[in-house]
C-alpha cells in the first residue's frame, strides 16, 4: 500500500489546483470534475494492485522483490503516459521539416545573394527562384482506421504560394482507405507528381530543377481521386483544378490527372503521367481557359554509388502559343517536347557527384510552355521571357513585317549541370552546382547593357538541414 499512498496525495494536490482556477464553475461541474479524478486514482489502484498480484516471487527470473515492484511502477507510469499521448491526439503523429537558405550568382541578371523565404508571388517562378530557400514544417497522421492527414507548410517558397501569391499551404490532402488500404479516396490539394525530380531540395541531389521540372509540369492539383495499390503499381488519378484552388468565372472544366508507378525491381523502375482537360491560358485577352494535354515518362536505375534518372515530355495547349497569326491575329496552338537525364555518382558515402542535361524544342508558333504564353507585344518591344530564355528573338522588328520567319519562330532551349553534394551529418547537406543554360536565339537579356545573348550561367550554393 505504499505505492498507493504515494499517488493519493499527488492526485489529490492535481485536483486541488485544478479547481481553485475555475472557481467560475458551478458546483455540479467541480464535482463532476473530483469524480473523474476519483474514478482516474481508483483505476490506477486497480493495475497496481493487479500489477503487485503478478509480482514474481524472490529470486524468479534474476529480480529482487525490490525489482519486481519497480518493474511494476515503471509498467504503470509507461501505461499513463500512452493514454495521455492518446488524449492529446498525437498518436501515429509524425512531424517533420527542413530549411535550406541558398546563395545564386546569375550572370546575365547581374545578381548574386541569398535566397531564404522570399516571396515567389513578388518575383514570379523562374528557373533561379523556384522552390529553394524554403523553411518546410509537415505534419502527417493516420488514425486507427488508416485514414491519412496531411498538412505541409512552406511560406512564401511552396506550390500554394506560386499558383496563389500569398497562401502558405504547400499541401493539404486526405487519404481515406475503401474498405482496403490498397484502396483510398484522395482529396484535397496535392503538388504535382510528374518527373523524376521532386519538389523538395531533401529528395534533390541538386539545387535547380531541370527545364523539364520547370516549365513543362503543372505546379499542383485541388480536387479529388483515387489510390490503388497492386502488386509493384501504384496508380493515382484526379478530377481536378490544374494550378488553381478555384475557378475563375465562365472556367468550368476540370482537368483529368494521373500517375503510374512501377517498381520492377529493388534497383529499377518507371512511371509516367499526364493531365487532360482545360486550364489557364495566359494568351487569352478574356483569360479563358483553353485545351490542354501533357504526356511524360520517367525511369530510374539506383545500384551500389550509381544513379541514373530520365524523362521524356510532350506537351500542347490549344490557342496557347507566344506569336499569333501574322495576318489574321488569330491565336494559335503552343506545342513542346523535351527531354532530361541525370546520372550521380558517390565518390565516398558521403561527397557524390551529379551531372544533368536538359533539352526543350519549343520553336512552335513563336514558341510557348505551360503558364509562360503571352508574352507579344512587338509594338513595346516585348517577344519573349527575357530572364527565362523563352519566346521569339527580341531584337527582331517584328512591328515592320510580322510575317517574316523569325517572327514565329520560339528558342529551342538546353541546360546543361554539374553539382556536388556532401552529408555532413544524418541532417545536414552542403551543395553547390554550376549551370549553363542556352538557346538557340539571343533570348537572355544582360541587364547590365541591355543587349540580348544565348546563354547564360548560374552558380549555386546552399545548406540543407532537415529532420
Amino acid at each position: 500500500m505504499k505505492n498507493s499512498t504515494m499517488i493519493r496525495p499527488t492526485l489529490l494536490a492535481l485536483a486541488l489546483s485544478c479547481a481553485f482556477p475555475v472557481l467560475a464553475q458551478s458546483n455540479a461541474d467541480v464535482l463532476t470534475e473530483l469524480r473523474a479524478l476519483r474514478d482516474r486514482v481508483a483505476e490506477l489502484e486497480n493495475k497496481l494492485k493487479a500489477a503487485e498480484a503478478k509480482a514474481p516471487a524472490a529470486g524468479q527470473w534474476g529480480m529482487t522483490p525490490e525489482q519486481a515492484r519497480e518493474l511494476n511502477r515503471i509498467t504503470v507510469k509507461a501505461e499513463a503516459l500512452e493514454d495521455s499521448r492518446d488524449a492529446a491526439g498525437l498518436r501515429s503523429l509524425k512531424i517533420s521539416g527542413y530549411m535550406d537558405p541558398t546563395f545564386i550568382y546569375n550572370k546575365n541578371q547581374n545578381r548574386s545573394g541569398f535566397q531564404f523565404l522570399n516571396a515567389v508571388g513578388d518575383d514570379g517562378y523562374n528557373y533561379d527562384n523556384s522552390y529553394f530557400g524554403a523553411a518546410v514544417i509537415d505534419f502527417q497522421k493516420e488514425t486507427e482506421s488508416g485514414t491519412r492527414w496531411r498538412l505541409t507548410l512552406a511560406p512564401n517558397r511552396g506550390v500554394g504560394a506560386v499558383f496563389d501569391g500569398q497562401s502558405p499551404v504547400h499541401e493539404a490532402s486526405v487519404s481515406v482507405p475503401l474498405g482496403s488500404l490498397q484502396r483510398r479516396l484522395i482529396a484535397g490539394q496535392i503538388p504535382d507528381w510528374s518527373g523524376y525530380e521532386y519538389l523538395q531540395p531533401t529528395l534533390n541531389k541538386l539545387i535547380t530543377h531541370n527545364l523539364l521540372f520547370d516549365f513543362t509540369l503543372p505546379t499542383a492539383y485541388t480536387g479529388v481521386g483515387m489510390e490503388i495499390t497492386e502488386g509493384k503499381w501504384i496508380i493515382k488519378s484526379m478530377l481536378a483544378n490544374m494550378n488553381a484552388s478555384k475557378k475563375a468565372s465562365g472556367n468550368n472544366t476540370p482537368v483529368l490527372t494521373y500517375r503510374v508507378d512501377y517498381s520492377r525491381g529493388e534497383y529499377q523502375g518507371f512511371g509516367f503521367a499526364g493531365v487532360h482537360g482545360k486550364a489557364a491560358n495566359f494568351a487569352d485577352p478574356n483569360g479563358v481557359d483553353s485545351r490542354l494535354d501533357l504526356f511524360e515518362v520517367d525511369g530510374y536505375f539506383i545500384r551500389g554509388d550509381w544513379t541514373l534518372q530520365g524523362q521524356l515530355s510532350f506537351g500542347s495547349q490549344k490557342k496557347a502559343a507566344i506569336a499569333p497569326d501574322p495576318v489574321s491575329g488569330d491565336l494559335r496552338n503552343a506545342r513542346w517536347t523535351g527531354v532530361s537525364a541525370l546520372a550521380a555518382y558517390k565518390f565516398t558515402p558521403r561527397f557524390e557527384g551529379t551531372v544533368r542535361a536538359d533539352y526543350l524544342k519549343n520553336d512552335k508558333n513563336g514558341g510557348g510552355l505551360l503558364g509562360y504564353t503571352g508574352y507579344w507585344d512587338p509594338a513595346n518591344g516585348s517577344l519573349s521571357d527575357n530572364r527565362n530564355g523563352i519566346g521569339v528573338d527580341p531584337t527582331l522588328d517584328c512591328v515592320t513585317d510580322a510575317t517574316i520567319a523569325e517572327c514565329n519562330r520560339g528558342a529551342n532551349r538546353s541546360a546543361f549541370t554539374l553539382g556536388l553534394s556532401y552529408l555532413f551529418d544524418l541532417n545536414t547537406t552542403f551543395k553547390v552546382e554550376y549551370r549553363l543554360d542556352r538557346a538557340n536565339l539571343p533570348v537572355f537579356a544582360n541587364v547590365k547593357d541591355g543587349t540580348y545573348k544565348k546563354s547564360n550561367s548560374l552558380f549555386g550554393a546552399s545548406v540543407l538541414v532537415s529532420f
